[in-house]
Parts: C-alpha cells; sequence; structure tokens
C-alpha cells in the first residue's frame, strides 16, 4: 500500500474515531450540564498528567528507534526496544498508582470540588493498563501496521461510547452520572489494552533482554515527556487557575467551573476537529521520515516536510469558512449555549497556529529534536499562563481563547523556523498567501449566506444550505487557484491496470 493509500485509510479511520468521539462529547455536555462537563474535564486533565509522566514520551520515541533498526535490518533491536519501552512504563505506573491510592485522602485536597478526585481515581485504575498499550501503540507506529493502530483506537472509542450510553441513558443507577462517564473511560482502556496484547504476539511481537535499549530510550524519550507532562501540568493547573481568576473577577464558583466546561467541553472538541486530518498525515509521515532521515536522504526528507505542511495548511484554511460562517449555529445546535457558538467564531482563525504547531512537533520529534521542540513548548505555555492570570478580568472566559492563540502562534512561528534549519528551505510561503486569498471571499460569501437564510429559515436548514454552498464555492475557488487537484488526488487511490504481455 503506497503512502497516499496508507494515509487514505488512517484519515478514514481516525475521522470516524473523532467523529463518534465529537457526537459523544454532546451526549456528555446534554448529559452532564456545564457544570458535571467541567468536573469531567477537570478530572481527566489531572489524570492525564499522571499518564504523561508514564508513557507519553515513549511511543513517539519506540517507533522512531524501531525505524532506526528496521533502516539497519536490525530485528532483535526492534524487540529489545519495545520490551525495553513496556519495563520502563510498568516502572514508572504501577508504584505511582498505589502511592496515590495510599494517599487518597491528602491528594483529593488538589481539587476545589470533591466529586472530582472521585472520577479521578475512577480514572487512574487504568494507568497501567493504558500505559502499555500506548506503548504497543508505538510498536505497531514505528512497523507502519497503521490499520491495527487506527483500528483498535477506534474499538475503544465504540466501547466507551456504547458503555457510556448504557450506564448514562439506558441504566438508572444511583451512582452520579459524571462517575458513570468515567467508568466508561476506564472499561475503553481495558478493552484496547486486552486487544492490543492479543494482536502483538499473534502477529510475531516477542518481548527480548531491554540491554542496550533501556538507557538509550529513556534518555531519548524524556525530552518529549517532559513537553508533553509539561503541557498536561499547564492544563490541570489552569483547570484550577482559570475558575479561580474569575471567581476573583466576580464569578460564582458554580459559573466559574461552568464557563471552563463551555471553552474545554464544547468549544474545544470543535477547534480540534483538524487534529484527526493532521495525525494520521503526522502518523503515516513519522516512521517514512524517520527511515529517510537516518538514511541520510535530505531531498526526501525535504519533499516530506513541505508536503506535511502543505497538506496541513489546506485543511485548516478549508475549515476556517465553515468556522466563521456557521459557527454560532454549530453552538446552539449541539450544544443549545449560544455562547459556546460565539467562541467558535471568535477562536476560528486559531487553527491555523494550532495546526501548524501539531505537525511541526510531530515532525521536529522524528528528526531528533525534542530538546528544541521542548524549549519551543516552554515559550508558548509561559504566554498562555499570563494571559489566564491577567486576562479573565477584562475578557471573562474570552482570556482562554487568548491565551491559546498566544500559545499556538508563538509555537508554530518557533517550530517552523527550526524545520527550515533542520530539512534546508521551507516553500510553503506562497502556499498560504494562495490559500489566504482563496478563502476570504468563501468566508465572506458563506457569512453573507447564512445571514440572508437566518431571516427566513431555522437553524438546521440554514446551516445546512450554508454548508453546502460552502463546499461548492471552496471547490471551485481551490480548483481555480490551482490548490487543489481533485482529479489527481482520486487517481492516487485508483488501483494501476496490469498490462498483459502477448
Amino acid at each position: 500500500m503506497n503512502l497516499y493509500r496508507t494515509a487514505a485509510v488512517v484519515t478514514v479511520f481516525s475521522a470516524l474515531e473523532h467523529g463518534l468521539g465529537f457526537l459523544y462529547r454532546i451526549i456528555l455536555s446534554r448529559t452532564l450540564g456545564p457544570e458535571g462537563l467541567g468536573i469531567y474535564q477537570v478530572s481527566l486533565t489531572v489524570f492525564a498528567v499522571f499518564l504523561t509522566v508514564c508513557s507519553s514520551g515513549l511511543p513517539i520515541t519506540l517507533s522512531r528507534v524501531i525505524s532506526k533498526h528496521r533502516a539497519h535490518r536490525y530485528k532483535r533491536g526492534e524487540y529489545a526496544a519495545t520490551t525495553a519501552a513496556m519495563l520502563i512504563t510498568l516502572l514508572f505506573s504501577v508504584p505511582l498508582t498505589i502511592l496515590l491510592f495510599l494517599l487518597r485522602k491528602p491528594f483529593s485536597n488538589v481539587f476545589s470540588d470533591p466529586r472530582c478526585a472521585d472520577v479521578f481515581y475512577i480514572f487512574l485504575i487504568g494507568l497501567s493498563f493504558t500505559s502499555v498499550y500506548a506503548i504497543i501503540r508505538g510498536s505497531f507506529w514505528g512497523n507502519k501496521r497503521f490499520f491495527a493502530y487506527s483500528l483498535i483506537e477506534l474499538i475503544e472509542e465504540i466501547v466507551m461510547i456504547f458503555t457510556g450510553v448504557l450506564l448514562l441513558i439506558v441504566f438508572s443507577t444511583g451512582a452520579a452520572d459524571v462517575n458513570k462517564a468515567a467508568i466508561a473511560v476506564l472499561i475503553s482502556y481495558l478493552c484496547s489494552f486486552t486487544i492490543a496484547s492479543v494482536y502483538f504476539f499473534v502477529r510475531g511481537g516477542r518481548l527480548a533482554s531491554p540491554r542496550g535499549e533501556l538507557l538509550p530510550l529513556l534518555k531519548a524519550s524524556l525530552p518529549v515527556t517532559a513537553m508533553r507532562t509539561s503541557s498536561s501540568l499547564m492544563s490541570s493547573f489552569i483547570s484550577v487557575l482559570f475558575p479561580m481568576r474569575l471567581m476573583t473577577a466576580g464569578y460564582s464558583s458554580a459559573r466559574a467551573m461552568a464557563e471552563y466546561g463551555v471553552v474545554y467541553g464544547m468549544v474545544m472538541p470543535v477547534l480540534m476537529i483538524p487534529s484527526s486530518l493532521i495525525g494520521s498525515i503526522a502518523l503515516v509521515l513519522v516512521p517514512e521520515l524517520s527511515e529517510c532521515f537516518y538514511k541520510g536522504e535530505k531531498e526526501k526528507v525535504s519533499a516530506l516536510v513541505e508536503k506535511a505542511l502543505n497538506a496541513t495548511l489546506l485543511i485548516a484554511c478549508m475549515l476556517i469558512p465553515f468556522f466563521i460562517a456557521c459557527g454560532e449555529g454549530v453552538g446552539v445546535l449541539l450544544y443549545s449555549n449560544a455562547e459556546s457558538g460565539k467562541m467558535i467564531v471568535r477562536s476560528a482563525l486559531i487553527l491555523i497556529p494550532m495546526s501548524l504547531t501539531m505537525i511541526s512537533t510531530s515532525l521536529l520529534n522524528s528528526l531528533g529534536c525534542e530538546r528544541q521542540t521542548l524549549f519551543v513548548f516552554m515559550l508558548g505555555s509561559l504566554s498562555m499562563l499570563l494571559c489566564v492570570w491577567i486576562l479573565p478580568q477584562f475578557l471573562g472566559s474570552g482570556a482562554l481563547l487568548v491565551g491559546m492563540a498566544c500559545d499556538y502562534v508563538l509555537c508554530a512561528l518557533f517550530s517552523l523556523f527550526l524545520l527550515q534549519k533542520k530539512t534546508g528551505k521551507l516553500r510553503s510561503g506562497k502556499y498560504i498567501l494562495k490559500l489566504a486569498l482563496a478563502t476570504f471571499p468563501v468566508t465572506v460569501c458563506g457569512v453573507l449566506l447564512r445571514m440572508v437564510l437566518m431571516r427566513y429559515l431555522s437553524y438546521v436548514p440554514a446551516l445546512t444550505i450554508t454548508i453546502l454552498v460552502l463546499l461548492a464555492l471552496e471547490a471551485a475557488v481551490l480548483t481555480l487557484f490551482k490548490l487543489f487537484d481533485l482529479r489527481a488526488f482520486f487517481l492516487k487511490f485508483l488501483p494501476k491496470k496490469k498490462i498483459k504481455v502477448m
């Protein structure tokens, strides 16, 4: 299967996974309400810190190490690296889980709301299981088993949604709804761990002595782990700090938690829509990029980076007109919350730096620039923290959106600078300029059309017509500007005809 077909398969799975997750988020928002969604999000954010500490830097580092061994045809090295990664994650996750349960009473004081602690400890049961699953997933990634990688991720999402719907809607029990949602997540963790473990060994995966791989793997993964742990810590800190700063500005405790729930539980899932497509690009390109890098194929590395950046820019710019023209209606239609829709509209332009940050960080890590990406992350996080501390009294919940914008803009600029130094001249400047010229008239037409339609139609038909017209306009404009060749795109996925020799 060539690179384009692989990317298409991964994108389909990723789109299904994120689409189902998005629908489930709507169910949670309507079942738990803004306050319950805030409790769920705060607990999940704190749990993510410990999950990040135990495993986050290891999968991508393991995939890069496996790619390096594949380039040198060293099979035993692949097994040893995978075993070393499993051992490292268990040495962190098991003692940490035991310690946190022993210190449950004092640790629960970290949360301003005691309900958050109950939800957190449900998540904590699955820490070791999902950490090991992350390592197995990293081995799939390095060996380019993208179908298994994507399928198990999709199954995990389906199990979580199915279990969550049963517990929240079908079965009536005495447990709090937010606890039921956490139990659904735990069951999905156990399921994905079991399926991945069985598949790993069935497909010839083996454990080997980690000698020679343990310390190098740990050392290489530390910058990525530090960056992602810092990110999780920052998210956890903001989940505590932001409501506190809103309360200082005169908000009640319930309203402050609800505001946080709106931003992270309603707005962010919409903003993260491009992540499924960008994640697919990164998933397919990272092993390929690592192999080319270690083989010294500089021209191919530069070409792959350019393709990744251009595809990312295309995805972000194609979505911006929909966010600006339809965002307010989406907030009302999905969440019955007008404020979330207004935030989606105001934050539409964040898609560009956010998407560039996502892809460039993955590309830099695959090229061995983990320390540099950690430094870039710290700069962006500092700007985010300053915005959350200073701006709530002036902007309310909008302070979070401004903080995100500052964070992503700084990270994108510095990451692109590093990529240019690593791979040579980046040739995406003209491409983004043409995208901007193509996107602007489509956005204006979409806004005007929606304003007219909303005078005569309700939300659903108005949004549907606007979306269909925007799709047609984008196809026409992108073709006119020669930014996307639809015919060539589909031809890449058609099987080539074999010529019979007479």
